[in-house]
């Protein structure tokens, strides 16, 4: 099958909900049933987990939501191909996020390993380590003295190390807690592609970067503050454009590892080299402050202050960060310190008076104003359906003749983006790709030409 660069076409809708706080009515709730499916190592067809997808739950009081998840994606997950065993398993968790967080006037607080905040499809976000630091007694790993426990000291980057191992969606699990530590685009939609995962085992990922949009919200830190994708506003009053966000981090101009970017002097790492690139360990970054001529460069916590959709009055959000080529760039996401009081946490039951949350179905109008792209038009192979940035319900789509007749019909799943029909063996001509959620349906039309 010809592979295709998808680039998409996304708009974002911003209703009446917004009126409500979004750590409430930002979630993705499986109000349908959606299974988590996977991979396995040498097999294109994936595999029902039977364990329910996205979140399932949302409640909220007074300050506090809570959202209950299996930390499942819609979107299809593994293989780990760097030999990890893990699957994604149900968590079975419950994280409380503040309704109103604040910011942290003191010494920052560090993010740590395992989670740091969640994605609005429940799944779990890290930080950029693994895990795994230069010096530890009793492990080697990759010829040299790495371990699990470490000292701390030249701290291993998960993304760099670790990246044969992430799916296409750019997650793998941590004891079966599958997790991403990075912005959570699937690789082959990057525009330059560093991992061929996807061309075996696709999948979509959390969504699409799409330059000429505000990226959507993805999801919330630790500190209950909120996670973007890669683009925003040039300026942090919602004016200038859109542009993309960019890390204020760079890579040290180093060629040995004996001090750290404040000349402090520490156990010697390993020599830069192509077994340990710049960029392999945390340390081989220097923050370079932000500049008032380029407020597109984020802090030192890979946020700023600034107007979004869901925030027209101004809010901290942290930004996933990626480069020029939509690689992911660190920070990645949070971090390496938060900005505000780290308040949320795992819980293991509610113990005040909550509330539900429902979210309501999306409606004809909102349907019909959701810029949804079908490409490549003419098409001769593959038709690719590419919705907007995250859509909160199922969806059927339909490929038909003008007369009405169905020739092939497939779905998107609440949680993901893109649906696809094979035309290699269907007529040249006009058809119609229907789309409809079962209250309101809309429809593009679509040339086939062999």
């Amino acid at each position: 099958m010809k592979k295709i660069l998808l680039f998409a076409l996304i708009g974002w809708s911003y209703t009446a909900l917004s009126q409500v706080n979004p750590a409430i009515t930002s979630w993705l709730q499986n109000t349908t049933n959606i299974m988590g499916r996977h991979y396995v190592s040498g097999n294109s067809t994936p595999i029902s987990d039977n364990v329910l997808a996205n979140v399932q739950t949302v409640q909220y009081s007074t300050n506090w939501a809570y959202i209950n998840t299996n930390g499942i994606p819609a979107y299809i997950t593994g293989p780990f191909l760097d030999g990890n065993p893990s699957l994604a398993t149900a968590q079975n968790a419950i994280f409380r996020f503040p309704l109103n967080p604040t910011q942290n006037t003191g010494t920052p607080i560090a993010t740590t390993g395992g989670n740091i905040g969640v994605f609005i499809n429940g799944v779990a976000l890290f930080d950029y380590r693994d895990g795994v630091s230069w010096r530890n007694s009793t492990n080697t790993i990759a010829g040299g003295p790495l371990g699990g426990m470490g000292d701390n000291v030249w701290n291993r980057d998960a993304v760099v190390a670790e990246r044969m191992g992430f799916d296409c969606a750019k997650g793998h699990p941590a004891m079966g807690n599958y997790h991403h530590h990075q912005n959570p685009s699937a690789f082959n939609l990057d525009k330059v592609i560093i991992s061929n995962v996807c061309n075996l085992y696709l999948a979509d990922g959390l969504y699409v970067i799409d330059s000429s949009q505000h990226a959507p919200l993805l999801g919330f830190a630790y500190d209950g503050y909120p996670i973007y994708g890669a683009y925003g506003y040039k300026n942090t009053d919602g004016s200038g454009g859109v542009v993309r966000m960019q890390s204020s981090y760079r890579l040290r101009n180093i060629a040995v590892r004996t001090h750290y970017a404040n000349n402090t002097d520490v156990t010697d790492g390993p020599t830069v080299s192509t077994t340990y690139p710049l960029g392999y360990f945390r340390e081989d970054y220097e923050y370079i402050p932000t500049s008032a001529t380029t407020p597109e460069m984020l802090d030192e916590h890979n946020g700023r202050f600034c107007v979004t959709p869901e925030y027209p009055n101004g809010i901290y959000a942290y930004f996933c960060t990626v480069d020029s080529n939509w690689n992911s760039a660190y920070p990645y996401a949070v971090g390496p310190t938060f900005y505000g009081n780290r308040t949320a946490s795992r819980v293991t039951s509610i113990t005040e008076p909550v509330t539900p949350y429902l979210p309501t179905s999306i409606g004809q109008t909102q349907l019909e104003s959701i810029n949804v792209s079908v490409f490549p038009n003419p098409a001769s192979e593959l038709i690719a359906i590419q919705m907007p940035n995250v859509i909160r319900e199922n969806l059927d789509v339909a490929l038909v003749d003008l007369k009405g007749k169905l020739i092939q019909q497939t779905s998107i799943s609440q949680g993901s983006t893109i649906a696809y029909f094979d035309v290699r063996t269907v007529y040249n001509g006009a058809y119609l790709i229907t789309i409809t959620n079962g209250k309101a349906t809309i429809s593009r039309k679509v040339v086939v030409l062999h």
